[in-house]
């Protein structure tokens, strides 16, 4: 029996260094390799021209340059492109490419799904599969710089046509280090795709000891989705924050500082109808992000089916900007794109077995953030959760209890019960949830 492959873009060039030596080969081997794929984006060793003839031998039977598999793409009016990538055992992780007068950027994923159950966000919302390798990852980025330069009609690897990466796809890039650091490393190395360091971003739901390890890793920009400036609404929308309060986050944003190729931190904050948009909660905002040297990215809520939350309106979100900039916090209202294909903020969500039970726990994340949202939500429960026979019942153990009834309410109401169609609502054991305690959710991104 054959033994496997190697995939050659697992490694960063320090890791390749020390597969060519077990080869016997020397480290310059591996700088020549490096600047072939991540340069040259070439997959073909025998077009490897400047590589010995006994080495592309042994390349030939031993590795590969293999990226993940796009199984569609679609493009939006805008310009906006996003593939699908084929991860294997039925999973999909998507990426996007945002053309710009002076910028080419690339969201890439970093999971299959996503742990961490923020409420607004649809890849939450479909599970958790697995980490991705760093084949997956770089693979995405030699794939689609591949693609594009392909279709630009050059060769030429130094007229790159993606100049900024962004680790803001699907998943939370912190819960993958082991992969995304040699990832991150590879986007950074000259020999192989170049980009500055102020040019890759990370984005987090705020996991403070392994943003620590990211600054002393490989220090790059780094993005923080906060979405609420309190305690207690984060707790209801990003349970992450249940384990990483906001006085942690900020002291975690503080220390990365230190290290980071920008003199600031990006904070991200969706813009949610009736929940934290506010004037009130923009006064909060500026309290909480006072002391971090920082800019505020306002972000259009991009809503999708089941979400139960909706999009702030331009005026709000306007007097909001506002509010932040007169107080000395620079603020800027993120332009919408790919939203008419699915690919903006939040709205990634590719193909994932989920192994979380996700659909379930949201159901009961939803109706315990719906005391602080003060919204009653449709909740619907596919049939299989609810029949006794079934084995996602059996798994999830939870019992049907008689059908309720709600409406959606208007903003600022609570929802009285009417004779709509009904809701399947059911109780349950505890089920795990990322960063819940077991006095919040009787739980232990």
């Amino acid at each position: 029996m054959a033994a496997e492959r190697v995939n050659l873009l697992d490694f960063d060039r320090e890791q390749l260094t020390r597969w060519c030596d077990s080869l016997g080969e020397k480290p310059f081997r591996a700088v020549q390799l490096t600047r072939w794929i991540h340069r040259n984006l070439e997959s073909d060793f025998s077009k490897m021209t400047n590589l010995a003839k006994s080495f592309r031998e042994k390349l030939e039977a031993m590795a590969e340059v293999r990226p993940p598999e796009p199984m569609r793409e679609q493009i939006s009016s805008d310009g906006t492109r996003k593939w699908a990538f084929d991860v294997g055992n039925g999973n999909a992780v998507e990426a996007v490419y945002i053309p710009e007068v002076d910028r080419g950027t690339l969201c890439i994923s970093t999971q299959a799904g996503c742990a961490m159950g923020c409420l607004f966000c649809s890849t939450g919302k479909q599970g958790f599969a697995r980490n991705l390798k760093t084949s997956e990852i770089v693979g995405q980025l030699f794939w689609a710089e591949r693609e594009l330069r392909r279709e630009a009609g050059t060769d030429n690897p130094n007229e790159r046509v993606i100049t900024n990466v962004v680790l803001m796809g699907m998943g939370e890039p912190l819960q993958n280090l082991e992969a995304v650091v040699p990832a991150i490393r590879l986007f950074l190395d000259d020999h192989a795709y170049g980009i500055s360091r102020r040019r890759v971003t990370v984005s987090t739901s705020g996991l403070t000891n392994q943003m620590d390890k990211l600054a002393e890793l490989a220090p790059v920009a780094l993005a923080v989705s906060l979405h609420a400036p309190t305690d207690e609404l984060r707790d209801k929308i990003m349970p992450v924050n249940r384990k990483h309060s906001l006085e942690d986050l900020m002291a975690a944003c503080r220390r990365y500082l230190r290290y980071a190729p920008r003199d600031y931190i990006t904070f991200e904050y969706l813009m949610l109808d009736g929940v934290n948009d506010s004037l009130e909660m923009a006064d909060k905002l500026i309290r909480l992000v006072r002391n971090v040297p920082c800019k505020v990215n306002l972000i259009p809520f991009n809503p999708f089916p089941g979400s139960g939350l909706f999009k702030s309106d331009r005026d709000t979100v306007l007097a909001f900007e506002r509010r932040m900039n007169d107080a000395g916090i620079v603020t800027t209202i993120r332009k919408t794109r790919g939203d008419d294909i699915d690919a903006a903020c939040g709205q990634l969500a590719g193909q994932v077995k989920d192994r979380t039970h996700r659909a379930i726990r949201l159901v009961r994340q939803k109706e315990e953030a719906a005391s602080i949202l003060n919204k009653a939500e449709e909740i619907w429960i596919e049939p299989e959760m609810v029949n006794p026979k079934s084995e996602l019942f059996e798994k999830a153990r939870i019992a049907p209890v008689r059908p309720s009834r709600t409406t959606l309410p208007s903003r600022g109401t609570r929802a009285a019960p009417t004779a709509s169609r009904p809701v399947q609502r059911a109780a349950m054991t505890t089920l795990p949830m990322p960063g819940s305690t077991a006095s919040s959710l009787g739980t232990a991104p």
